[in-house]
């Protein structure tokens, strides 16, 4: 019975996981299909600016508002619809006829992606056990990051050899995927909805969201994080290209920044549960800062430049996992919402803060806001310090509950 549980608790992961590839997968098409749907429907500069706003609004930060309504009504059933409202819409994309159809083509396929993070890692935390949920989470995330890194390739390959319509193939995988979902039951995974727990759960409650200094700070640590994550891939090309580096090695770069964050999403949640969320956090962070910076005051292409991208990659993403599961044990009754702002919210803020490191550029010059931007980094770290270790209010209330029972 043992094995069968644990193959069972392998198997969800693993489809969660897969959903996760694939959701990412999707998100990452509008890049490709940029130029081609300009081209198509004569969309000015200004226009394909405000698609890509669109989407990054609908999908990253709409994520809390659907983890709440998660958590609020318990809608497991729509793991079975996110993944093909994405990959439906995203795919028929290329074929629109018109800006109007374009816009809510995309809108609907970020609508798919925002419900699709907060209800898996939701899920995630309810088909593992307590002791793994950051190893769990490590699966999750790294499929995700896998699926975002590989999509610009496929969908190129895909492009040149038949054209936008040889896109609606692709969503083949992701109704398999759902398939896979369905025949293993996620779909009918308890999800409780917040506020219905007995007496005795009562010590075990987390703060309400709202209310939750400790959720508050963690969300503004993984904003100024993910401040480093965006800015760093949007303007490492840039970077490069003015410094005259050839087309090869900007690619060689950029892909070793994405494929190393994966892997370091891949080993953060492990990491986790074993020296502690807090730790883990703050000990990547505090890493990550001398590495990027040798990294930004040396970009040439040499061995030793490489090697510090990649290490930067897998510090400033190996957070990701387990700031989820802390979240998510800081308000448990808002498992999916605590999802939303670490995988939706803070991404989206941190996207702010890429626009603040490319304005400066225009006044100082990249390289150097690159540089300045790293005290988003120090900034996180200060932060980190502050929040309350997981588990520290319910086991000091539960302390005094047991020396209330002996006095009685």
């Amino acid at each position: 019975m043992g094995s069968k549980f644990r193959s069972s608790i392998v198997f969800n992961v693993s489809l969660l996981g897969a959903g996760h590839f694939f959701s990412d997968f999707y998100a990452n098409f509008l890049p490709a299909l940029l130029p081609l749907v300009m081209t198509k429907l004569e969309m000015s500069l200004t226009l394909s600016g405000m698609l890509v706003m669109a989407y990054s609004v609908i999908s990253s930060m709409l994520q809390p508002l659907a983890g709440y309504l998660i958590d609020k009504y318990g809608y497991a059933w729509l793991i079975l619809v996110t993944t093909p409202v994405s990959a439906v819409f995203i795919c028929l994309a290329g074929l629109a006829n018109s800006k109007f159809a374009l816009f809510l083509l995309v809108g609907l396929a970020g609508l798919g992606a925002s419900i699709f993070h907060p209800l898996a890692a939701s899920l995630m935390g309810k088909v593992v056990t307590a002791e793994t949920k950051g190893t769990a989470m490590s699966v999750f995330i790294f499929g995700g990051n896998a699926g975002f890194a590989l999509a610009p390739a496929i969908i190129l390959y895909c492009l040149n050899a038949g054209g936008t319509a040889s896109l609606i193939w692709l969503i083949i995988p992701g109704l398999i995927v759902t398939g896979a979902s369905y025949l293993a039951g996620l779909h009918k995974v308890d999800i409780s909805p917040a506020g219905k727990h007995s007496q005795a759960e009562v010590g075990q409650q987390g703060e309400c969201w709202y209310k939750s200094r400790g959720l508050i700070l963690l969300n503004c640590v993984n904003a100024l994080r993910s401040w480093m994550q965006v800015a760093l891939p949007t303007f490492l090309p840039v970077a490069l290209a003015g410094a005259g580096q050839p087309p090869a090695v900007v690619a060689s770069m950029l892909t070793i920044f994405l494929m190393s964050g994966a892997g370091g999403a891949l080993i953060g949640g492990w990491v986790g549960d074993k020296v502690g969320r807090k730790n883990a956090v703050i000990g990547s962070l505090v890493l990550s800062l001398p590495v990027t910076y040798l990294f930004l005051v040396n970009m040439s292409p040499s061995l030793v430049s490489y090697l510090l991208l990649a290490v930067s990659g897998v510090l400033i993403q190996s957070t990701v996992p387990t700031s989820v599961v802390w979240a998510q044990e800081i308000i448990p009754d808002n498992a999916a919402m605590a999802s939303g702002m670490m995988l939706g919210l803070s991404f989206g803020l941190g996207g702010v803060g890429a626009a603040i490191t490319g304005a400066l550029g225009d006044h100082i010059g990249l390289e150097r806001a690159l540089l300045w931007s790293l005290l988003s980094i120090v900034i996180a770290i200060a932060l980190a310090f502050a929040i309350p270790q997981p588990g520290q209010k319910s086991a000091n209330l539960t302390e005094v509950t047991m020396k209330v029972s002996k006095l009685n």
